[in-house]
């Protein structure tokens, strides 16, 4: 298949929506140079669903843009399971875990841990985080740019550069505040750039729309009994609902740069509905992304088959590119680049916190607090190391060792969670035991990969061990444990009083 032209008048949309993002971070510039409170947490003045909207935004990478339409178009609505997912713990988080981010004032997710079990698992959270989202920058980077430059003349340098460093600068001028209402922007237009490939794609599809959808479902491309059978675990229904719940509680609980959308907002209250905001937007997605994809299919169906030499991972770009009107295929490649820079400024300003809050303030507070400009320059030393190791990738097309490190440092998330859950939920827990479960629900992650049983059951098995583990762990090895600090940070305490330690 011969790439396709892109066009002038795309490139001129593509090219204005990447100045509108720039725009926005020199918008918010002046307000997010005032303090750190203000450059990570926007000075608390986040309405709700604005914040609901960056949580939503910031969990939907490019990669989930392109994947969740191919993994449609390959096969059924079976893993639609997992944004239910998302939508069944909400209310999990806003009984049991915001109340105290909250109460602790925390700028980090790991602050908590600190208070709980000390400073080693503090240090242990942010670094996990930090490490991790360096890797997975690069990656969100590199893939999106793969397969929109598989279909068209695109040079991928060139768009790896643009989106990367382009995000860098609108994240390193405009602070969380910017982050977030440019996160606002581009979830809009990921929305509407979904919703326009289903609505296009089924007008052009013969027969029309109703013809479609039974064609579809006569060939099982929604739901059917077997998605329900136990037969096959990895692509049974409840087992992709539970590994889902498990991973998304990693994300909401343990993974900084979801946390850190707690703390924008005026009040609990407020953070409490951003969260039933994004799980709305979870919902809404079903229809839109997975009916991306079986729309995708029928219309390709319908003419034959995806052309030979389309790889299924681009074909939403290739359909972007060769169906719609220009203006409007550049508008949607504009939906690809927001839904990667969308997961990038979020991650860059979550490191720079990390390495702010987690690793300079508390051990150097003899040197005051860190300027708003020391927190700018190190999103541009984590922005220039993914960027640079993203061109690499394209360059090279080396991604197996990449791949490798990505995977190392996410063993350890779900199990994290584990250790969220078992500081919240049990006042027995202590130091030694829960690291302990750390390391055993790492363990039993790499483990249950070995086996090729899906990523769900990986989840399954690294938060059960964790759990269990760091459980049973801490009965054993009890460390220190003084119930007065402990209990107003478990459920038992948790509209107690707290006084904070030095942090």
């Amino acid at each position: 298949m011969a790439p396709q032209g892109f066009g002038t008048f795309n490139w001129i949309v593509v090219i204005v929506y990447l100045l509108a993002m720039l725009g926005v971070g020199l918008w918010f510039a002046q307000r997010a140079g005032r303090s750190q409170d203000d450059y990570f947490k926007a000075g608390g003045r986040i309405p709700a669903w604005a914040a609901g909207f960056s949580i939503y935004a910031t969990t939907l990478s490019a990669i989930t843009f392109m994947s969740t339409p191919e993994k449609a178009f390959l096969t059924d609505w079976a893993y639609a399971a997992g944004n239910l997912a998302i939508f069944a713990i909400v209310p999990i988080l806003i009984g049991y875990y915001v109340p105290f981010f909250r109460k602790l004032d925390v700028t980090t997710a790991y602050e908590y841990l600190e208070e709980r079990f000390g400073p080693s698992l503090r240090i242990i959270g942010s670094l996990l985080f930090v490490f991790y989202h360096l890797g997975r920058i690069a990656i969100v980077i590199y893939l999106p740019t793969l397969a929109l430059t598989s279909v068209t003349d695109i040079n991928p340098m060139l768009v790896a550069a643009a989106v990367g460093i382009l995000c860098v600068i609108y994240t390193f001028l405009g602070g969380m505040e910017g982050v977030i209402w440019s996160d606002v922007i581009q979830g809009i237009i990921l929305l509407g750039g979904a919703a326009t490939i289903v609505v296009w794609a089924m007008a052009i599809t013969p027969d029309g729309f109703s013809t479609a959808i039974s064609h579809a479902a006569a060939e099982g491309k929604f739901f059917s009994a077997q998605n329900l059978s136990m037969s096959n675990l990895a692509a049974a229904m409840p087992i992709i609902f539970i590994g889902s719940a498990l991973n998304s509680l990693h994300q909401y609980t343990a993974s900084q740069d979801v946390v850190q959308r707690y703390q924008t907002t005026p009040s609990v209250e407020a953070t409490k509905r951003s969260l039933i905001v994004n799980g709305i937007l979870a919902l809404i997605t079903i229809p839109l992304f997975y009916g991306m994809g079986t729309a995708l299919y029928n219309y390709y169906n319908a003419h034959g088959g995806l052309p030979e030499g389309v790889n299924t991972s681009a074909v939403v770009p290739y359909f972007i590119v060769t169906t719609l009107p220009a203006g409007m295929a550049g508008l949607l490649v504009g939906a690809i680049f927001a839904a990667a820079q969308s997961t990038i400024s979020s991650s860059l300003n979550s490191i720079s916190a990390c390495v702010v809050v987690d690793l300079r303030n508390r051990f150097m507070p003899h040197r005051g607090e860190a300027s708003v400009m020391f927190s700018r320059v190190v999103i541009i030393v984590a922005g220039a190391f993914s960027v640079a190791a993203a061109l690499y990738l394209v360059a090279t097309d080396k991604s197996d060792l990449w791949d490798l490190f990505l995977a190392m440092t996410g063993l350890f998330g779900v199990p994290l969670a584990g250790v969220f859950a078992l500081g919240i939920f049990t006042t027995r827990a202590t130091t030694p035991g829960v690291t302990a479960g750390l390391i055993l629900g790492a363990f039993a992650a790499w483990e249950a990969g070995q086996l090729k049983a899906g990523p769900f059951l990986v989840s399954i098995a690294a938060f059960v061990v964790a759990i269990v583990g760091g459980y049973l762990c801490s009965l054993l090895l009890r460390g220190h444990h003084d119930p007065e600090r402990v209990i107003p940070l478990t459920i038992r305490g948790r509209d107690a009083a707290y006084e904070r330690r030095r942090s």
